[in-house]
């Protein structure tokens, strides 16, 4: 994962603070440059839009990209000090220009945003080893009615890449997970590390509608109430 990637990994830019921070827009790309280390190098920050965030750094002595300062194997003492003062310039740019969000992709973020206005609760980040998990509880009785988080691909399906995805697991009657399994529908999974029958797992990836998901969601929620 890039220098970027990392430190604006569950952000999205605030537009407005943006351009009043001092990027210009330039046919719809809105670029931030800094000098740092007295001169000698300079960032340039480039966001085409809000999943986009590219940063790229020169040496101002002969004008080419410092390509060191990527490579992680280079960790000699000088890479390193350009490393960390490159690094404070993005976070400076993330507090002050980007609104944090609970996930990582925009799909995840978009049902949560739904469950968090429609049931008045938000996720609880319950364990320190798994950081990124979050619960969401009906607020009347406490009890689960979804878990957020990311995993492989491949821990799902082996015949699947290995890159990292985000799920929720959801509650429903043991017959509709059947019938949803028995579909074979991309996107729905047994259970990750929950109970098989009364749990299902949905992978978060654009592959199924917003409306399909709420609405399987919204089946869990009123099964907490049952």
């Amino acid at each position: 994962m890039s220098i970027e990637s990392e430190i604006f990994k569950k952000y999205i830019p605030d537009f407005d603070k943006i351009k009043e921070f001092g990027f210009i827009n330039k046919n719809g790309k809105f670029i931030f440059d800094k000098l740092f280390r007295n001169g000698e190098f300079k960032a340039v920050i480039e966001l085409l839009n809000s999943e986009n965030i590219r940063g790229t750094v020169y040496d101002m002595e002969n004008g080419d990209e410092f390509l060191p300062l990527k490579i992680e194997s280079q960790q000699g003492a000088f890479v390193g000090e350009i490393r960390d003062e490159y690094k404070k310039i993005l976070e400076n740019i993330r507090d002050n220009c980007f609104i944090e969000k609970y996930f990582i992709f925009p799909q995840t973020n978009r049902i949560s945003d739904f469950m968090i206005k429609k049931y008045c609760n938000k996720p609880v980040f319950m364990w320190e080893k798994f950081p990124n998990y979050g619960v969401f509880k009906n607020p009347k009785n406490n009890k689960w009615y979804a878990l957020v988080g990311d995993i492989k691909r491949s821990k799902l399906d082996l015949n699947q890449k290995d890159e990292t995805v985000e799920i929720i697991n959801i509650k429903l009657d043991a017959e509709k997970i059947q019938l949803l399994l028995k579909e074979k529908k991309t996107g729905f999974y047994p259970a990750y590390h929950m109970n098989k029958k009364t749990w299902i797992t949905i992978v978060l990836d654009e592959t199924l509608s917003d409306e399909t998901v709420l609405d399987l969601v919204d089946e869990s929620y009123l099964y907490t109430i049952k």
